[in-house]
């Protein structure tokens, strides 16, 4: 009975043993297919059209650049206004008090002291202003300038007692010595030529200097 109906169904198909065996492994590949798509979620992919003219312009871009990442994108460039700079032979005291750690006390006295000198040479002359602390001056002296041209100076060969011992590098008895010694001498020429001589001594020199002129013996 098995031949019978076996050989209907061949003679009904005209199927070969290779062609069921090929049509067995298709069957078995569609089952599969079908089977993993209930088994995968269906998922949808929205392709957005760009119009022509968007896509032309794409196109013509030199390059192509992907969108930066919140951490990667540039910052601004903050509008920084330039340091103010103070001169301190020509600030007044509200100037001075705009800084910080400095207050009407101590901007009198920087004043004052400008005034004894005849000017500031140098900066860090701020640091025998009394009662300013270092860590002051280390936060201010970056926002300061002194000009050595705006110092009043002394004519050496002219000036009285009264007029050297007003400069405060000078002792009394250095004030005495360049008297006697510019009476002796007649003129002095140079700096160099009292420290020569033991009038003055070399550490004083460095402070001094901005603060002396040798000019004629003959008042203008």
């Amino acid at each position: 009975m098995k031949h019978i109906i076996l050989g209907s169904l061949k003679e009904w198909f005209g199927y070969t043993r290779r062609e069921r065996r090929a049509s067995f492994i298709l069957l078995i590949m569609i089952a599969a297919v079908a089977g993993i798509r209930f088994i995968v979620p269906n998922t949808k992919m929205n392709i957005e059209v760009l119009p022509v003219e968007d896509t032309l312009a794409m196109s013509d871009s030199t390059t192509f650049r992907y969108p930066l990442s919140h951490d990667q994108q540039p910052r601004p460039r903050r509008n920084t206004k330039p340091a103010i700079v103070v001169d301190l032979n020509k600030c007044d005291s509200a100037a001075l008090e705009a800084l910080p750690g400095i207050g009407p006390v101590l901007s009198a006295r920087i004043i004052r002291y400008r005034n004894l000198l005849g000017g500031y040479a140098v900066v860090n002359q701020l640091k025998e202003v009394y009662g300013l602390p270092e860590e002051t001056y280390d936060l201010v002296s970056g926002s300061l300038k002194a000009d050595p041209g705006d110092v009043r100076k002394i004519n050496i060969n002219l000036a009285d007692y009264r007029q050297l011992i007003r400069l405060p590098y000078f002792e009394r008895y250095e004030v005495t010595a360049i008297l006697k010694y510019r009476e002796l001498k007649g003129k002095v020429e140079g700096i160099d030529e009292l420290v020569e001589n033991g009038v003055i001594d070399t550490g004083k020199v460095k402070k001094v200097k901005w603060y002396l002129e040798f000019g004629s013996t003959i008042s203008p």
